[in-house]
């Protein structure tokens, strides 16, 4: 397994890599981690699963980190932290925990394990993968409509009589 950078604290963002996504938990201490997961709790480690249909449900699990990543790798990603102040530690923890069994709805775009956790920490929802998907997905749409209007003014014009 890698290593995360240092050894998580209570309140602190978890990122676990999974291929074209990461799972996010934030650390509740004693070796614990609250996250945001499918029902069927398909993303573990072993999983690359994700919710892909808008309006999926969710819910909010307590897990051992070690349980949650197996091999994977996972690193400790405050990375809000020069934006936003952090709640307190103790108000963190405490409305984690107070989540915890809760079903909510899901979608990728603005109510994913992400946005859930940087609530949690910060009291603002965030995703930085979801704003870079709908970027990317804007330019390739963008690029794709110009593409199309480009062929349709290079296609022949039917003569006239």
């Amino acid at each position: 397994m890698a290593q995360p950078y240092g050894k998580p604290k209570p309140g602190d963002l978890i990122e676990i890599p999974r291929g074209i996504y990461s799972h996010w938990a934030i650390y509740v201490g004693d070796g614990y981690v609250v996250h945001l997961t499918d029902p069927d709790n398909l993303s573990r480690a072993s999983s690359s699963a994700i919710f892909p249909i808008r309006g999926s449900k969710a819910v909010v699990r307590l897990e051992r980190l070690q349980d949650l990543v197996g091999r994977c790798s996972y690193r400790i990603n405050n990375y809000l932290d020069h934006k936003y102040k952090p709640l307190p530690v103790e108000k963190i923890i405490r409305s984690a925990k107070e989540k915890i069994g809760e079903t909510m709805e899901y979608n990728p775009v603005d109510k994913n394990c992400e946005h859930f956790v940087t609530k949690l920490r910060y009291g603002v929802s965030c995703s930085k993968q979801a704003e870079n998907v709908m970027l990317k997905g804007g330019i390739s749409l963008a690029f794709g409509i110009l593409g199309a209007i480009g062929l349709a003014f290079m296609m022949p014009r039917p003569q006239r009589r």
